[in-house]
């Protein structure tokens, strides 16, 4: 599963040239931590790190025996 992106024209400059914001959508990048994990999503979010922008990916991960299932962040860049 990619990356689905979203752009929206949000202004224009002097020559007509669009200015686009795009947004991640980091549901490919849950999916795989999912996947990878054998965990249960619990949020998934996209932030800018610097001039990059990252999807922080958070799950439940079952423990192993008796022990208590443990919540695990990873941060995946777009």
């Amino acid at each position: 599963m990619s990356p689905v992106v979203m752009a929206q024209a949000d202004a224009q400059l002097a020559d007509g040239t669009a200015i686009v914001r795009v947004a991640a959508d980091c549901s490919g990048a849950a999916a795989q931590v999912v996947g990878q994990t054998g965990g249960q999503l619990l949020s998934a979010s996209a932030n800018s790190s610097g001039s990059q922008t990252v999807c922080e990916i958070t799950v439940l991960v079952p423990g192993k025996g008796n022990e208590r299932p443990k919540k695990v962040t990873v941060r995946v860049p777009q």
